[in-house]
């Protein structure tokens, strides 16, 4: 799929398609400390704005604990609705959620981390990537949910793939859009795409965007779509430049540490 734009010229068009109830704290991305036997509360519940699921993680606030009675937000007349589709990208819209019944253990804990995933700086765009985005605290995550799953997480590699581009001066934002999202609804419906995460053009119109795979197969099948033949297509008419690049993400034993490397 191709990097993500700006897209706020859809935010009312998208925010309009569902309703909001999730307790402010979690629409805004806040990160709430998990325990055992955490439920996945239903998209609907989540914040459908860009600008959240991207830059403020929100889709973090999708993981919930059941409330007790003596939590500030525990109401018995409406329950929360609870799901098993995980919002794994910035687009919370049907077709575009990943099935955490279809992941072994090791690939749900990583895919439930990675809704935390976002920008360090605000040259992520051009900054080397593993000072670009929070991936040491997207492990710690992982190393806290292994543990309190009482799992014991053993050395596992991830395959990811970033895009670094440049749009052209002038270019049709529309279609960019409808290349990228239909793009990444094909990923999803191939199954085994963890995590997709894209930026804004900077003033120089340059962008980061990048996917987390479950293994380099997964990347391959994912991409055969007709979507992505298009976009791919197009590439000459609305980037002056994409560099694409594909590496070894490592989770080492314990979830102690992570390497991250080109894939060879």
């Amino acid at each position: 799929m191709p990097p993500g734009t700006d897209l706020s010229f859809l935010t009312t068009e998208i925010s309009n398609a569902h309703s909001i109830t999730l307790p402010e704290k979690a629409a805004k991305g806040a990160l709430v400390t998990l325990s055992r036997g955490t439920t996945i509360l239903d998209p609907s519940s989540i914040s459908t704005d860009f600008d959240l699921l991207r830059f403020e993680a929100a889709a973090y606030g999708q993981l919930h604990i059941t409330y007790s009675k003596d939590d500030e937000d525990f109401d018995s007349s409406s329950p929360p609705r609870h799901s098993t589709l995980l919002i794994s990208s910035p687009y919370n819209n049907p077709g575009h959620y990943l099935d955490l019944a279809d992941l072994d253990t090791p690939n749900l804990l990583l895919a439930k981390a990675l809704t935390a995933l976002k920008a360090l700086r605000p040259d992520y765009a051009t900054a080397p990537y593993t000072e670009a985005l929070n991936l040491g605290a997207v492990v710690g995550l992982v190393s806290r949910f292994a543990a309190n799953e009482k799992f014991n997480w053993k050395e596992q590699s991830f395959y990811v793939v970033s895009f670094r581009s440049k749009l052209k001066e002038t270019i049709d934002n529309e279609l960019l859009y409808a290349l990228d999202y239909e793009s990444h609804r094909e990923a999803c419906e191939s199954g085994g795409l963890l995590k997709y995460w894209f930026g804004k053009p900077n003033e120089e119109r340059r962008n980061l965007a990048t996917c987390f795979w479950r293994s380099r197969e997964d990347a391959r099948i994912g991409g055969l779509g007709p979507w992505h033949n298009k976009a791919r297509a197009a590439g000459r008419d609305l980037y002056e430049s994409i560099i694409f690049s594909t590496h070894r993400f490592t989770i080492h034993d314990k979830a102690a540490y992570f390497t991250f490397e080109d894939w060879e």
